[in-house]
């Protein structure tokens, strides 16, 4: 039956252009913004998860900016503490030159001097954006290194933490904590040096023998021929009333441990703060302590070394050792550092890419499939409105009847 007034063929048509032309703006949409997943509408939970990787994204782009200018900070460091330590290596080939009775002491110490004044200059010059690791200034700095997702959503931040080390030269003040109790024994204050000859030689060194008072963070170094140990006082032994015991019978011990061949080193009790050197070995030895202050820099016995006597040259030998132990342990540090912030760093750019790829897996259009699809959907959109229109014609044929 045909009817007037409804023309069932147009609106099977007319429907089936809908859909077409529907279908043909997606793929148009998704060819001009390059997503199959633009807004919340087209997929709702993969527009979310998508969302929430971009988030983490942009997080991940701040975390390589900040290491980046972290490994710049650390890198100034690192290079500071490495210079201090070449040119204190240069410094011990001058006390070493000094050690000799035909040479200008004077001189030495002048190039000795000029070097201090060279090494203050790294330390001072040693800052990125403001931020100076070796100048005593600050306890270090905190380098932000990752975000971290768990299961329930929840994002945490984890950093790398970076020692300053204390690398200055000022505020040294003497306290004469140490003397030698014999004619053989040079220095009488902070530092005290002497030759043990091989075959018995006898040498003492006396601990606070005139009663100064220790403070927490002091430290006293001995050296003995290329070996050195140390012991700092605590706050405990600082508040003791025979602090030059805890301090004498700590060094003891560990001198002990070095295991010098033929070296015995006593303490007596009766006598505080006091041990006495003995070399029974077949080898002279040379012995040096050094006393660094706790109100110094971490470089600040630098500032007792004098090479211009006999006496400030051999207590120096010992005290140069100490300070390029310090400087190499600086630069080690901060090379340690360095090393896990570059690691790090290409590890969050990789991470980076890793995420982006995954996002574009999931919301990215196909580019050759929307091709594929646009030019199918274009004829559908033709031969749609060639059969819209030719539906629309069967009404007239009804005319044809009346005539």
């Amino acid at each position: 039956m045909s009817s007037i007034l409804t023309n069932n063929g147009a609106m099977v048509a007319l429907q089936t252009l809908k859909n077409i032309n529907g279908s043909l703006a997606q793929t148009q949409n998704e060819i001009s913004t390059g997503k199959s997943v633009a807004t919340a509408v087209d997929n709702s939970a993969v527009w979310a998860i998508s969302k929430v990787m971009e988030s983490d994204v942009q997080g991940f782009k701040a975390i390589s900016d900040s290491l980046s200018l972290g490994q710049s900070t650390v890198a100034v460091a690192r290079q500071a503490s490495e210079t201090v330590t070449d040119l204190l290596t240069q410094m011990k080939g001058k006390i070493v030159a000094a050690q000799e009775d035909n040479v200008d002491r004077t001189k030495i110490n002048d190039d000795v001097t000029a070097l201090k004044g060279q090494i203050d200059s790294v330390i001072a010059a040693a800052q990125f954006n403001g931020l100076n690791l070796v100048d005593g200034s600050g306890s270090g700095a905190s380098i932000l290194s990752s975000l971290n997702r768990d299961s329930t959503g929840t994002v945490t931040s984890s950093s790398i933490s970076v020692t300053a080390w204390d690398m200055s030269t000022g505020g040294y003040s003497a306290k004469d904590m140490l003397s030698g109790s014999s004619t053989g024994a040079s220095g009488d204050g902070d530092t005290v040096a002497f030759a043990l000859d091989n075959g018995g030689g006898n040498e003492q060194i006396e601990i606070a023998e005139n009663g100064p008072a220790f403070s927490t963070g002091d430290s006293i170094s001995v050296t003995v021929g290329d070996q050195t140990v140390s012991y700092t006082v605590t706050a405990d032994d600082a508040a003791a009333t025979t602090t030059s015991d805890i301090v004498a019978v700590a060094l003891k011990n560990q001198i002990d441990r070095l295991g010098i061949s033929g070296l015995t080193v006593d303490y007596d009790s009766s006598t505080p703060g006091t041990l006495d050197f003995t070399n029974a070995g077949t080898v002279d030895l040379s012995v040096s302590a050094q006393f660094t202050n706790a109100g110094s820099g971490g470089l600040g016995a630098m500032a007792g070394i004098d090479v211009s006597t006999a006496t400030g040259a051999a207590a120096a030998l010992g005290t140069i050792e100490s300070l390029i132990d310090r400087s190499i342990d600086a630069a080690s540090s901060f090379g340690s550092v360095e090393g896990r912030i570059e690691t790090q760093a290409n590890f969050i750019s990789s991470l980076t890419d890793s995420l982006k790829s995954g996002i574009g897996a999931m919301v990215d259009a196909d580019m050759e499939e929307a091709s594929a699809r646009l030019q199918a959907l274009q004829v559908q959109q033709q031969l749609g409105v060639q059969a819209l229109s030719i539906a629309n014609q069967a009404p007239q044929s009804l005319l044809s009847l009346f005539r």
